[in-house]
């Protein structure tokens, strides 16, 4: 078990905001998860590490949202999602984890932009085709596997078709939560997941049902745009920390 203070020292606190993405307040804050946990551990790590505290969250949206998730929709991007999940797999066991870190970065800086697009450009009103939503999915997979922040991707097919917000809550919880579990998997072949990373995950679930609660509660009662400005700085100094280290590693190697 990892047993650096250290190491849960920063940990207990992004395990907080992933959690609370998950319940709902700040959906974006949830992609910091990996690049602020990479800044303590390797990039494949700190994924391995979050894997089975996502799945833990996973457990009570799955619960809550059994049945209020849109059949169709998910018809339509968890088999492309899945597909991503390849990519991203494949992706990770050819390269190093210099190139991982710089992956990862580069992902945080383009939601990053994509979040401050948001702030003044509306998402497209009219429903995206199925097509273009299997596209997304795929990419919506890779960015999943390679630092779990597959959410804004899925949510560019999924929010223009107008469901109600329920639904939309419950297709993305069921969607996410069928990657997560198929995520295992290749995890454990890539050794992201291992005896001594799982331990370490499950120290850090008590913090994943709180934060988790934490997020239903302030999703309901606090205003997140104060929020949103904070995290996406945070997200643009992490991620560019993230390629500077990466960049420097792949020259050494």
């Amino acid at each position: 078990m990892i047993t650096d203070p250290w190491f849960y020292a920063a940990a207990l606190p992004i395990v907080f905001l992933v959690g609370l993405s998950k319940g709902g307040f700040l959906t974006g804050l949830g992609l910091l998860g990996v690049p602020l946990l990479s800044l303590v551990v390797p990039p494949t790590i700190a994924a391995g590490i979050l894997l089975p505290v996502l799945l833990a969250m996973d457990c009570v949206g799955v619960w809550s949202y059994r049945k209020t998730f849109d059949k169709a929709h998910l018809a339509v991007m968890l088999p492309s999602s899945i597909a991503g999940l390849g990519i991203g797999w494949l992706t990770a066991a050819y390269v190093t984890e210099g190139h991982i870190a710089i992956i990862v970065g580069v992902i945080g800086l383009v939601f990053m932009f994509y979040n401050s697009y948001l702030k003044f450009h509306a998402m497209p009103s009219h429903p995206v085709g199925g097509t273009v939503g299997r596209l997304l999915s795929i990419g919506s997979g890779f960015t999943s596997f390679i630092s779990h922040a597959g959410g804004p991707l899925a949510q560019v097919y999924l929010q223009p078709q107008k469901l109600p917000p329920v639904m939309f809550a419950g297709t993305m919880t069921m969607c996410f939560a069928a990657l997560n579990l198929i995520k295992v998997v290749p995890f454990m072949l890539l050794g992201m997941i291992n005896i001594r990373n799982f331990e370490a995950s499950v120290m850090l679930f008590p913090m994943a049902v709180v934060a988790a609660l934490c997020g239903v509660w302030m999703a309901k009662h606090v205003s997140q745009e104060r929020f949103y400005f904070i995290a996406n700085v945070c997200l643009a100094i992490v991620s560019v920390e993230l390629i500077r280290a990466g960049v420097l590693a792949v020259m050494r190697h």
